[in-house]
C-alpha cells in the first residue's frame, strides 16, 4: 500500500532524473522540498493527464490520485521553458490541455507521449525547437566553476532560471541529503556535525521546512502519509 517509486539518472545535461510510480490505497502523500520542476504524465481510470509541476519551496501534504500510475521528467537547475516563466511555477503547477493516451499540444505542436525509456529523445527534440534552454552560468556554478560575471549576476541567473537564491537550493539539498543519512540509520549527532547545523534545533526545523518529517518519523518510516520521491543527488 502507498507509492512505489522506480527512478534512474540520465546523461542529458538537461535531465535530473527520470522516474515513475504507481499508487495503491493512499489518497496524500508528503512532497518534499526540491528546486527542480518536473514533466509530469499520470493515468487514472482510463484518462491521462500532464502537468509542468513546479519548484517547491517547503514540503507539503499534496493529493495522490487513487490507483493512478505516473511518470515524470525533472529537469536540471538552470534549465527552464522559455514560455512558462519559473516565478510561475514556484509552488504551483501548469496543467496541460488536450492530452490522449498517444499525444498532447506544447507550444502550437503535437508532441508524441515519452515514457521512462525515451525520455532524453524527448528533450533532445524540446531543446531542438526552442521549447527548453539551459543557462551556462548556472550550470557551471553548479560544476563548482567559477563564471567569469559577478556574484550578483550569478544570483540573479539563479534566481530567474530556479525561482531561488544560490543559497535556498544548497539549504534544501542538504535537507535532503540529511533526510536520507537519517533513514539510512546515522546517528543524528553525526549527521548534526557531518553537515554543519548548528544544533539538534537547527536540524530540526530544517527537516520540519523542507522534507515534513522529523528526525524520528524518518528513522521509523511506517507511515500512511507516504514521502514524495527522495533520492541521492
Amino acid at each position: 500500500m502507498g507509492l512505489e517509486f522506480e527512478h534512474r539518472p540520465s546523461d542529458s545535461p538537461y535531465v535530473q532524473r527520470v522516474w515513475r510510480s504507481r499508487s495503491h490505497g493512499v489518497d496524500r502523500m508528503m512532497s518534499i522540498a526540491s528546486p527542480e520542476w518536473n514533466l509530469v504524465f499520470w493515468e487514472q481510470a482510463g484518462r491521462v493527464s500532464a502537468a509542468v509541476q513546479g519548484p517547491e519551496s517547503r514540503a507539503s501534504t499534496a493529493p495522490v490520485p487513487e490507483d493512478a500510475v505516473f511518470f515524470g521528467i525533472s529537469f536540471s537547475l538552470g534549465t527552464t521553458m522559455p514560455h512558462l516563466p519559473i516565478d510561475r511555477l514556484v509552488d504551483g503547477f501548469v496543467e496541460i490541455p488536450d492530452v490522449t493516451r498517444r499525444s498532447f499540444w506544447l507550444q502550437g505542436s503535437a508532441w508524441c507521449l515519452p515514457d521512462y525509456d525515451n525520455a532524453e529523445w524527448f528533450v533532445r527534440r524540446m531543446v531542438r525547437e526552442g521549447v527548453l534552454v539551459r543557462d551556462p552560468i548556472v550550470a557551471t556554478v553548479l560544476n563548482g566553476r567559477t563564471p567569469d560575471v559577478s556574484e550578483r549576476t550569478v544570483q540573479r541567473r539563479f534566481a530567474a532560471t530556479t525561482g531561488f537564491a544560490h543559497g535556498a537550493i544548497q539549504r534544501i539539498d542538504r535537507a535532503r541529503h540529511a533526510a536520507l543519512l537519517i533513514q539510512g540509520g546515522a546517528p543524528v549527532h553525526d549527521v548534526i556535525h557531518g553537515l554543519g547545523y548548528f544544533d539538534q534545533a537547527h536540524l530540526a526545523r530544517s527537516l520540519t521546512r523542507y522534507v515534513g518529517w522529523t528526525a524520528t518519523r524518518l528513522k521509523d518510516g511506517n507511515s500512511a502519509e507516504p514521502l514524495s520521491l527522495l533520492y541521492k543527488t
